[in-house]
């Protein structure tokens, strides 16, 4: 797909966040998102301090720039019982070196858009975050009244499970934030109140069920099975186990 606004065809490639690109990653970042970052963010990004980062570059660009960002994504690992999600995961409580992957910025150049480019960075991240073995989730905020973004992460699968009023203060006023999970590894969200709920019907259904075939079979007439060597008589009686099981939860 080629874009109207680029005179030529690009040829998109993924590389990580290098220090060279601190100047241009520092001008994305004001121009794509109405809030300032520190200083130390930038520094942190560049050199992979606690954050992982990938840029994309169009390799076709003339006159030197073809190095130069047109799109980028940041993120952190999180320890998953410490994060804000906790209590959204399904998770060993024995084994709490368990993580996840936040992702903290995400943008493109804007005569990049619509070619699919932030789709490959996110793809990176789960990506990256898939091959953390203890890793169980991605999961991000976007503000309530992006919805370009909102669309982009729904059509990736991202579930909204959360929103949080006034998570954002811009310009003096506050805006709500929806927060988005992909699971990975295996992780899952607990059950939801409505499934603990069906469960607990479906186990005493069961339940109710297997009394009522026990006061119908007290009723027969037993069979007494005749032992040969004693002569004496043996009654068998067959137990039944009811188990229930929980499925995923899911807010969309």
């Amino acid at each position: 797909m080629v874009n109207p606004k680029i005179s030529h065809r690009p040829i998109i490639c993924y590389r990580p966040i290098r220090p060279s690109d601190l100047e241009i990653l520092e001008q994305l970042h004001a121009d794509v998102f109405p809030i300032r970052y520190e200083s130390e963010f930038f520094q942190n990004v560049v050199n992979a301090r606690d954050i992982v980062s990938w840029a994309a570059v169009d390799r076709s660009r003339p006159n030197g720039h073809n190095d130069e960002l047109i799109g980028f994504v940041t993120a952190r690992i999180v320890m998953a019982k410490d994060s804000e999600i906790g209590d959204l995961l399904r998770y060993d409580p024995l084994k709490p070196d368990q993580t996840l992957v936040y992702i903290l910025t995400l943008g493109v150049v804007d005569t990049y858009r619509n070619l699919g480019i932030a789709t490959a960075l996110i793809r990176e991240v789960i990506k990256y975050a898939s091959s953390i073995h203890m890793c169980r989730a991605v999961y991000l905020h976007v503000i309530s009244y992006n919805n370009p973004a909102i669309h982009l992460y729904r059509k990736m699968a991202f579930k909204c499970i959360r929103r949080l009023q006034g998570f954002y203060l811009i310009n003096s006023q506050h805006y709500d934030s929806y927060l988005f999970v992909y699971y990975v590894n295996g992780g899952r969200s607990p059950c939801s109140p409505l499934e603990l709920v069906t469960a607990v019907v479906s186990y005493m259904r069961n339940g109710l069920r297997s009394v009522t075939a026990r006061l119908c079979k007290s009723e027969e007439k037993p069979k007494w099975p005749k032992c040969r060597e004693t002569h004496s008589l043996i009654s068998i009686q067959n137990k039944r186990n009811h188990t229930t099981e929980c499925t995923s939860y899911e807010c969309v």
